[in-house]
């Protein structure tokens, strides 16, 4: 099968290089970018991915120089072009002021990477660094507005560089620049397609697991829905054990939802855990946001493995839903240089670390993006109305109360989501949302309802739009909508004093608050 090689050195754009390319039906595989150069069979192209690093930073990651004497195709993005430039002996600078987010390019050359892209586009930048002296051999393909190089090709027609991402959904003609580079230049055949994923994903755990007792730990979440709904396609139903732990945490009616959900998709074992106090009482007086996500974890983890010997099960693989967003925000990238965002609870737990180092871990949907897995549990037969959920973290209302997390506060997030969530299917807005939620901050403020004073909470309702959560804008909701919606919530929610919407984007700040 043809293949487009990614060499990841850290960025947390990396996978959805990947992703990208994997969409226009091309497989791609990420491996570690400093370590010695192996190519899968069928490897038709390279890429050298972006990075937190600088290449003049001590122990910045660097290329097997076998990369650069290939004769297949290279494409460096960001951090990969400048590697290029540096390691032929150009020269890489800081510039007095860094080009991030929308820049428009012009194209001065005509090259197949452009091909149907126009003279002129709006790219997506985020680099601190720069290229300030072409490496001989190299020249200029194309320029951002203010004269920096945005594109080079270097003469022998193997090596293409770029400092801009065209894998971020933001950059214009991005989907095309990469079917450019893996169709037209390295010449591959469209030949990956979500059932051949779930054909090899499927004989990987099969292989993995054996005979064992596979438990999944159930949030609500679409994420472990459909990665429940794999592992009953691929082993036998009495084989898979699904264990739902209600924290105490979720939304409101979630656990009846989530029950009627897992029912439907034909579960021989299915476990609902009552375990509210199990994690309240650990959260008792702890504000620190990651040490919460921590103290989540552990509690998960606890739970099961107390179920677990209830149970009965033996040596057990513990499967997930984790996706490659949680992976790569928590730091655990294909390579060593990924940046920690923040931890999710079923990453960067000590406990489930622990699970990892004995190789007891199943997580069949951890190469995958949040589009994907939804076409993945279409793709399975799970509805649409399960699948088209918004995403709700792992923690829970945990990392949406702000502060120290009590049953008031959770209950009091509950109805105001709830009313959030029910204004916007009713206005038909739902389904143009990717994520939408409420925060509870730990400020109250003075009021007046009825001439009386009140002291009421202040709720933060959160909207974005999105394609994979890697990258999102602030969903742009009329004024109408956001005052009536405003008012429904105080209306309802007695102790809510006061309503904000966040209007941040991805980046710089997270979807999540916490």
């Amino acid at each position: 099968m043809d293949t487009i090689l990614i060499l990841d050195y850290g960025s947390q754009y990396t996978q959805l290089i990947a992703r990208r390319i994997r969409e226009l039906g091309v497989y791609t595989e990420i491996v570690p970018g400093d370590a010695a150069l192996k190519l899968p069979e069928g490897t038709k192209g390279v890429i050298l991915s972006g990075s937190p690093c600088s290449v003049y930073e001590e122990g910045a990651p660097a290329p097997d120089p076998a990369v650069y004497k290939l004769s297949v195709p290279v494409l460096g993005i960001c951090y990969g072009a400048q590697r290029m430039m540096h390691d032929h002996g150009g020269r890489v600078a800081a510039l007095p002021e860094r080009e991030y987010g929308r820049r428009p390019v012009l194209v001065s050359v005509k090259d197949p990477l452009f091909e149907g892209v126009g003279s002129s586009f709006m790219s997506w930048m985020s680099h601190g660094d720069s290229i300030e002296q072409l490496a001989p051999g190299f020249s200029v393909l194309a320029s951002t507005d203010n004269g920096i190089p945005a594109a080079v090709l270097h003469s022998g027609g193997t090596m293409r560089g770029v400092q801009f991402h065209p894998e971020v959904t933001h950059c214009e003609h991005g989907t095309t620049i990469l079917e450019n580079f893996a169709i037209r230049i390295c010449g591959c055949v469209k030949s990956w397609t979500m059932d051949r994923y779930i054909e090899e994903e499927g004989a990987a755990i099969r292989a993995r697991v054996g005979n064992a007792p596979v438990l999944l730990l159930i949030s609500g979440g679409v994420d472990s829905t459909v990665a429940g709904a794999l592992l009953l396609k691929t082993l036998p139903p009495q084989q898979v054990h699904l264990m739902y732990i209600d924290t105490g945490l979720m939304r409101k009616s979630e656990s009846e939802e989530v029950m009627r959900i897992l029912g439907a998709l034909g579960a021989k074992h299915l476990h609902r855990i009552d375990a509210e106090a199990d994690f309240l009482r650990p959260l008792a007086g702890v504000t620190e946001p990651e040490k919460k996500r921590h103290i989540i974890g552990d509690a998960f983890i606890t739970v099961q493995e107390r179920e677990v010997l209830r149970l009965g099960l033996g040596e057990y693989f513990l499967a997930q839903g984790t996706l490659y967003t949680d992976l790569i925000e928590s730091g655990k990238g294909v390579g060593k240089k990924a940046h920690v965002i923040k931890s999710h609870h079923n990453v960067r737990s000590p406990l489930v670390e622990q699970k990892r180092t004995e190789g007891r871990i199943v997580e069949p949907l951890d190469r995958l993006y949040k589009d994907e897995v939804r076409a993945l549990g279409l793709k399975l037969g799970i509805g649409e109305d399960v699948v088209r959920r918004h995403p709700f973290p792992g923690p829970g209302l945990g990392v949406r109360v702000l502060g120290e997390v009590t049953k008031e506060k959770c209950d009091i997030l509950r109805d105001a989501d709830d009313v959030y969530i029910r204004e916007l299917k009713t206005r038909g807005l739902y389904d143009k949302i990717w994520q939408a939620f409420c925060v509870l901050l730990p400020v109250r403020s003075v009021g007046v309802a009825g001439d009386v004073r009140t002291y009421g909470w202040t709720i933060v309702m959160r909207a974005v739009a999105s394609s994979d959560g890697m990258t999102a804008d602030v969903y742009e909701f009329s004024m109408k909508d956001l005052r009536e919606i405003s008012a429904a919530i105080t209306n309802k929610v007695k102790a809510v004093g006061r309503v904000v919407y966040d209007v941040s984007s991805k980046p710089p700040a997270t979807i999540e608050w916490e």
